[in-house]
């Protein structure tokens, strides 16, 4: 089951354990409240007032610390120890947030006893609530029963969602062959086609069907799907099922009439101001808050390869309706990197990197000079990475609809940054634009506010969904021996 918020999908489970743990962080502050003036009953009435204002102040900070960590990201694979690992250093975050809320809000403030009482309390009722939730709900409850009417090349993706995080959200009851079409789909997931697809879908309770036929002209059940859809079965197609499920836009099923007939994809004047005045905020937010780093990385950077060496490093990138534009970063590679003239693609572990580049890349500081790019208008804060023109002209040639990326800004952090790791090859840059699309078509201020906090755990904690080894193969699917975390 999932809902629509702002957008985006987001699974009924999720939602579930939102509005529980935000019931237990505003039980946890209420506890602490009154423990703390247990003693002095006349301080609680006469001074402290009323509490819920400052209940849902601090749980609603503390939510964001979540948020922040990956808690609640769909795509979250950490075991217990790194999931107990990002609750601490959520409660630490969100108690930060809280305390500077209650400073600039005198009248709410209740004393950092109590705060600091809560924050213990919430890890404890936090830890809790997770393990009983995974253990008490089932997650079957939530999860949509689909069947696929199809076997061949369009449902192909569909039965290649191996990932226990592409599939929480459904499923797969089996799938239906084609009469007339090749099956390319294992035959122990396949259903016998007996009976109309109305009598299948009553008889294995089905809550959607995918329609995957490869050839629509000569097979497409028309009568049966009305019959389906009266019936109460939602009825889709494989192109925006699996943007629902996967927070992707697959390349490789997309058709122009799906772009230009769809929702999404729009840029109202709202938007564009919303994301200027967020991109504004956010660079001097950040300016303020990391310039001990800044100076830091000017130092480090001095120190290691001489007073005369050059910090900044400019590279023409390619941006909005494809203008050219100078991105600043901290050079984290030799000056000899590319001694030859040949633009070569960033790796991971790029072995031109310099001892404090490695350091300044991995903590993503290098990135922190583009907040001038931002400022200035090139760049947004959050988008498409931007990519340089040598690149950009060859993958034009060789990817479809490679070149729609550039209808926005391209952005320090964004969707394919967090869901894909560094991308080295054309197959890299087919499957970032898979969610570079997916961003373009669903974005919004809350989508961007989203991405920010996401990008926190990445740099807080020095890893992320590009650091969860996954290796692809061209069409995109995860190879069955790789194991998550």
């Amino acid at each position: 089951m999932r809902f629509r918020l702002a957008g985006q999908y987001v699974q009924g489970s999720i939602i579930a354990l939102v509005a529980i743990e935000l019931c237990a962080l505003a039980l946890a502050f209420y506890l602490s409240v009154h423990f703390r003036f247990r003693n002095d009953p006349g301080f609680l009435e006469n001074k402290v007032g009323v509490l819920e204002l400052r209940m849902l102040a601090f749980a609603i900070a503390i939510l964001l610390g979540l948020m922040a960590f990956g808690l609640y990201s769909p795509r979250q694979r950490a075991r217990a120890f790194g999931i107990l690992v990002r609750l601490i250093a959520s409660i630490c975050l969100g108690t930060a947030i809280a305390a500077v809320i209650f400073y600039f809000a005198p009248n709410v403030w209740v004393g950092r006893g109590v705060l600091a009482l809560a924050a213990l309390l919430s890890l404890f009722m936090l830890i809790a609530t997770r393990v009983l939730f995974s253990r008490v709900v089932d997650e079957r409850i939530f999860k949509r029963r689909v069947l696929v009417y199809g076997a061949g090349n369009r449902a192909l993706p569909i039965s290649r969602l191996r990932r226990r995080t592409d599939r929480r959200g459904f499923i797969i009851v089996g799938f239906v062959p084609v009469p007339g079409e090749a099956s390319l789909v294992d035959a122990g997931r396949c259903l016998s086609a007996g009976g109309s697809l109305a009598e299948l879908s009553q008889k294995y309770e089905i809550d959607e069907i995918v329609v995957a036929v490869d050839d629509r002209r000569r097979h497409f059940p028309c009568d049966e799907l009305i019959d389906c859809r009266f019936a109460g079965v939602s009825i889709s197609e494989p192109l925006t099922f699996l943007e629902r499920e996967t927070g992707r836009i697959v390349v490789d099923e997309l058709t122009p009439g799906w772009m230009i007939f769809g929702e999404g994809f729009r840029r109202t004047s709202w938007r564009i101001w919303s994301a200027r005045v967020l991109d504004i905020v956010a660079s001097v937010g950040i300016i303020v808050l990391t310039l001990p780093l800044i100076v830091a990385a000017v130092l480090a950077i001095k120190i290691e390869d001489g007073w005369n060496a050059k910090v900044i490093y400019r590279q023409m990138r390619v941006g909005h309706r494809g203008k050219l534009f100078a991105l600043l970063k901290f050079r984290s590679m030799r000056v000899d990197a590319e001694a030859d003239g040949r633009a070569r693609w960033a790796q991971s572990k790029d072995p031109r990197a310099t001892r404090v580049g490695a350091i300044i890349r991995r903590l993503r500081i290098d990135e922190l000079p583009q907040i001038v790019n931002v400022l200035y208008g090139d760049m947004s804060f959050v988008g498409p990475r931007p990519e340089r023109p040598q690149f950009v002209a060859e993958l034009a040639k060789k990817i479809p609809y490679y070149s729609q990326r550039h209808c926005v800004k391209p952005g320090i952090t964004g969707w394919a940054q967090l869901c894909y790791p560094y991308g080295a090859s054309d197959t890299d840059a087919r499957r970032k634009l898979d969610y570079d699309l997916y961003y373009i078509k669903n974005s919004n201020l809350l989508f961007d506010l989203a991405i920010m906090l996401q990008t926190a755990e990445v740099v807080l904690l020095g890893q992320g969904t590009a650091d969860r080894v996954r290796r692809l193969t061209p069409a995109g699917d995860v190879q069955a021996h790789v194991k998550e975390r």
